[in-house]
């Protein structure tokens, strides 16, 4: 198995269960090892008092981000801390994009920079994630099954 279908794998396990991003809107337009792209349109239920995305879904999509690709080695992985830093609104209709690369992996620790931008390509928010692998994986690597790997037409695979 390469690394690319590793990742692919891992994220099509860790899909399958994420209702928190699948019921966000968010898709998978990217993943390989250490790391991932996710996106979301700001519908009007992610808009806050100003009329623009509310920082809580913009750190949620990070955060989703970071979370496939720091998963991306079939290894179950967490978030140990995160800090985001919000430069520009995400606007009513637009699809932000969440591009997360890892930095570092020293053993279990790993430390991974998101940078969500806007259709324009402007730089909505940065957000540094420090990760820690635990116990487990998303899959048997020994088990033949026909993949299925999530993509921006099917993610619900």
């Amino acid at each position: 198995m390469t690394p690319d279908e590793r990742a692919r794998r891992s994220a099509h396990a860790m899909w399958a269960k994420d209702t928190a991003s699948q019921k966000m809107g968010m898709r998978i337009e990217s993943v390989g090892p250490g790391q991932a792209v996710l996106s979301m349109e700001v519908m009007p239920h992610h808009l806050n008092g100003n009329g623009t995305c509310h920082g809580g879904f913009i750190f949620t999509l990070a955060d989703s981000a970071f979370a496939f690709a720091c998963n991306s080695y079939n290894a179950v992985t967490v978030g140990q801390e995160c800090q985001i830093t919000y430069l520009t609104p995400g606007q009513a209709g637009e699809r932000l994009t969440a591009t997360a690369i890892e930095q570092a992996k020293p053993g279990r620790s790993g430390v991974y920079d998101v940078t969500v931008t806007g259709e324009d390509g402007r730089k909505v928010a940065l957000m540094r994630g420090l990760s820690r692998t635990i116990k487990g994986q998303h899959f048997d690597e020994h088990a033949s099954r026909d993949e299925v790997v999530p993509s921006k037409e099917n993610n619900d695979a």
